[in-house]
Order: C-alpha cells, then structure tokens, then sequence
C-alpha cells in the first residue's frame, strides 16, 4: 500500500514538474515577444521622425527604410486600382483604397490612398474620393510587400476598373515593386487622405506582465505541490500510529 501511495506521490511530482517547465516556457515566449515587439516599435518610431527622403535616393535595401516618409514624383492610374475589403475605422466597416501609381523614374508600385466607408450595400461600391491624374508629387510612408494589409479583395471594381492585385499585373503585363506607400498628402490637396492609413500601435502590449504571470503560476504550482505532498507525509504518519 506504501509503494502504491510512493508511486501516485512521485506521478503528482512529474506532473507538477511539468506543467512548471510549461509555464517557464510560457513565461520565455511571452518575454521575447515583448522584447521583439519592443524593438519593433522602437524602429518605426525612429522612421517616422527621420526627414523626408526622395523615393530616387533609395536604390538599395528598401527594408532598411520602411516606415520613412519618401517624396516622389508620378501619375496616378485610376483604372488599376482596388480595394481592400474587411478595414475598420473607427467602429465602422469600409475598405482601403490602393491605386497604381508610376513615378517618372519608371517605377511602378501601389499606393494607399486611406480607409473609405463601405456602400450601403454589398453591391453598392464606396464613394472613392476623386484625385487628379496629372503628374503630381506626393509623400508617402514606405511600406514593403510582406506588410500589405491582409485579407480577401473587394468583388466590384473601383472606378470600373481594376480586380486582384495579381490579376491586374497579369492582365497589364506588369509587375509592382516590392513596396507600397501609405499616402500622407501631395502637391493637390485631393491627394490628402480624409482617412489616411493607420500606424500599427506603438505600444509594447502586455507580453512582459503575461511573463510575470506564467512565472506566478509555476511558482503556485510548485507551491501547491509542496502542500499537497506535506499534506500526504502527514497522512501517512497518523495512518501509521
């Protein structure tokens, strides 16, 4: 009977010792997710505040400078153009408007033109606010391809052109650069987003309290075990007298 009660006594211990070594991991994942997202933050911050720079001058390691604010020169194409659909502001559905735009260097590349109220229905278009076609200049956070906001695109055509962003490519022959701008406003005042792109939260969330609390946890289980087992000691002494 002693050995049966042992054996369940050194079980309860494994366990123990293994949902500790989880909440010690638990407690490192959530630790370097903070320091990532720490870091993160700390590098779009400083990108926002570096001067503008012309699109031009960046000819090598573009990732190097997302999120800095470049000035470039161009024609928007009002017949490629999409929308992204499932984006929110503020409470309320709509979609984020990009268009083609190429920059007399040549460049061709998306361009978020800022969130826009959904139609009164899921075949009404959104009201897409209207932007000159002539050659303009415009500043832009420079955002690379990986980045693109997520999710499926919108069915109908904006200004009755335009579709999947790999189908307009195969469709013109072309191909994008590997990085968008979020328009932040040009030489025409139409160029001014009503609604610009957002910035992700520079917060560094709560991973570091989250690590604290894994932490907390392994130690009450630990805690809890000792109890438990000084508990059983005692048990077994009164059962023995």
């Amino acid at each position: 009977m002693n050995k049966v009660r042992e054996s369940r006594a050194y079980l309860k211990s494994l366990i123990a010792l293994l949902l500790i070594a989880g909440c010690l991991w638990a407690a490192q994942w959530q630790y370097h997710r903070g320091v990532d997202r720490h870091h993160r933050n700390f590098i779009i911050a400083a990108q926002i505040d570096k001067p503008v720079v012309n699109l031009s001058e960046i000819t090598e390691d573009v990732r190097a400078n997302e999120w800095r604010t470049v000035a470039t020169t161009g024609n928007f194409d009002l017949s490629r153009q999409i929308l992204l659909k499932n984006r929110y502001f503020e409470g309320v559905y709509g979609f984020e408007v990009l268009t083609r735009f190429t920059s007399t260097t040549g460049k061709e590349f998306w361009v978020d033109r800022g969130w826009v109220k959904a139609g009164e229905s899921a075949v009404i278009a959104p009201e897409i606010p209207e932007i000159v076609t002539q050659k303009v200049s415009i500043e832009g956070r420079l955002r690379l391809d990986s980045s693109l906001p997520r999710g499926a695109f919108f069915a109908l055509p904006a200004q009755g052109g335009g579709g999947l962003i790999s189908k307009l490519n195969a469709q013109s022959g072309l191909s994008s650069e590997t990085f968008y701008l979020d328009l932040l406003r040009g030489s025409d005042p139409s160029l001014t987003p009503i609604v610009p792109a957002q910035l992700p939260e520079l917060q560094d969330g709560p991973h570091m309290a989250y690590a604290l609390q894994w932490i907390f946890f392994g130690g009450l289980i630990g805690y809890g075990r000792i109890l438990i087992r000084r508990g059983e000691i005692l048990t077994g002494k009164k059962l023995k007298i």
